[in-house]
C-alpha cells in the first residue's frame, strides 16, 4: 500500500473512532445524575436615610420690655418621626444692645456649649434615632412659663429698656447633621457651617 491509501485509512479511522466516542459520551452523560443545588436569592435594598426637623415658637416674634415682667419665649426645635440619628444644634444670636445682666435667658437642659470662643451661641446634644416627633425646648422656663421665658429685672431703666426694644434681636436657628460616621459635636458642625 501507498503512502496515500495507509494516510487515508488511519484518518478514517480516527474520525470513526471519534464519532463513536462523542455517541457513547453523549449516552452515558445523558443518563448519569448530576448532584446540585441552588439558594435562594438573597436581595439588597439600599434606601436614603432622612434627619428631618422643625423650630418653632407659639409666643410670637415681637415683645415688650417692661422692668419686672418676664416674657414667654418658647423656641422648641422637633426631630421629625422617622429622623435618624443626629447631632443637633441650636444658634442663638443675640443683635444689637442686649443688656444681658438685667435681660436674661438661659438654655434649656441637656445643651451643651460647642465653643463659646469660637462659636458663641451654638449649643448642641446628641439625638439618637426616632419613630415618633421629639421635642426639645430651647430655653429654660419658669413656674409661670415653663417652656421658656427671658426674665426682666425690675431694675432696668427706661433708658436700658428703651435700647434694648429698640435695637436688639434675639434669633434662633436649628440644625442637624447626622451622626453616623461623625464622631464630634465640632466635626458635624463644620459640615453645617461650610
Amino acid at each position: 500500500m501507498s503512502k496515500r491509501k495507509k494516510k487515508g485509512v488511519s484518518t478514517k479511522v480516527f474520525l470513526s473512532l471519534l464519532a463513536l466516542v462523542l455517541v457513547v459520551g453523549c449516552a452515558v452523560g445523558g443518563t448519569i445524575a448530576w448532584l446540585t443545588a441552588t439558594t435562594e436569592p438573597v436581595v439588597n435594598t439600599f434606601t436614603y436615610g432622612k434627619i428631618k426637623i422643625e423650630l418653632t415658637e407659639t409666643t410670637g416674634t415681637e415683645y415688650k420690655i417692661i422692668p419686672g415682667v418676664n416674657i414667654s419665649k418658647d423656641p422648641k426645635v422637633t426631630v421629625k418621626a422617622d429622623s435618624e440619628a443626629c447631632w443637633l444644634f441650636v444658634k442663638v444670636a443675640e443683635k444689637g444692645t442686649f443688656v444681658t445682666d438685667k435681660v436674661t435667658y438661659s438654655i434649656a437642659n441637656g445643651w451643651m456649649p460647642l465653643d463659646a470662643t469660637n462659636h458663641p451661641g451654638v449649643y448642641y446634644r446628641e439625638v439618637d434615632a426616632v419613630t415618633a416627633d421629639t421635642n426639645f425646648n430651647v430655653l429654660i422656663g419658669d413656674a409661670t412659663y415653663p417652656n421658656g421665658v427671658v426674665t426682666v429685672s425690675e431694675n432696668l431703666t427706661k433708658a436700658e429698656a428703651n435700647s434694648v426694644a429698640t435695637q436688639s434681636t434675639l434669633t434662633f436657628t436649628a440644625y442637624a447633621v447626622q451622626k453616623d460616621g461623625i464622631d464630634t459635636a465640632a466635626e458635624a458642625w463644620a459640615k453645617v457651617s461650610n
